[in-house]
């Protein structure tokens, strides 16, 4: 069964310390997977609340697209975390180009849009980019939104966390959840790694569902278009 963890904090801390924390608990989950999601953020990110980040992970031609493909749509992009991994994957985790966090300055034309068609527009181009990026399987898209930043991958937490170099300044936050995962799915799909997100909330779910498909359909009919199964 995975491990979960969430802390918040008065200041700032790095995800680190919540890789730490798996890492005590790791007779509990097999390492074949790390997820986090990081909101009240610090650093430049914090300059920027109301603007909303990318986060992801692609390839050269994958991040050449979405830049192209972003521009298109009018965004301009600001800060921007790039982690470029110099060292060889640990073993089990695939070769990646580049992990992304950045944030954008929205079009013009959505500054003065009511919340429910901002955060409607936010959630589009989020599912735009998945589904861009599953065609051409150079993009997978976390999320697309204010004061959120999210990481994924395959691998033991504590080697993924020490390999991408996630103790650095510019990435620090006041919220923290985190998950070392224990493969019970067979293919690890990254999408459907906790924790999830979806429009402006995140969530972590333990144990065996056995109502999955039910839940699967009765979400599925609701009519929320971020909701992908």
């Amino acid at each position: 069964m995975c491990r979960l963890f969430s802390l918040t904090s008065t200041d700032p801390v790095s995800p680190m310390k919540a890789i730490e924390a798996l890492e005590v608990m790791k007779e509990g989950h097999d390492g074949s997977g790390i997820g986090l999601f990081l909101t009240d953020l610090a650093g430049p990110f914090a300059e920027a609340k109301d603007l909303p980040i990318l986060s992801g992970i692609f390839t050269t031609d994958g991040l050449a697209r979405m830049k192209d493909f972003m521009s298109g749509q009018g965004f301009s992009p600001l800060h921007q975390i790039v982690l470029r991994a110099k060292a060889a994957p640990p073993k089990g985790t695939p070769g990646r180009d580049v992990y992304l966090a950045q944030a954008f300055e929205p079009p013009p034309d959505w500054r003065d849009l009511p919340s429910k068609d901002l955060e409607d527009r936010l959630t589009r181009t989020r599912l735009e980019l998945r589904g861009m990026g599953q065609a051409e399987e150079d993009m997978v898209v976390f999320s697309f939104w204010p004061d959120v930043v999210m990481i994924k991958e395959v691998g033991d937490p504590m080697e993924i966390g020490e390999y991408l170099g996630l103790d650095r300044e510019d990435l620090k936050a006041r919220r923290i959840m985190a998950q070392g995962r224990q493969n019970t799915n067979y293919e690890i799909n990254l999408y459907a790694c906790h924790p999830f997100f979806i429009q402006g909330f995140s969530t972590m779910t333990n144990g065996e569902n056995t109502a999955f498909v039910p839940i699967k359909e009765y979400l599925g009919a609701q009519g929320v278009p971020g909701y992908t199964g």
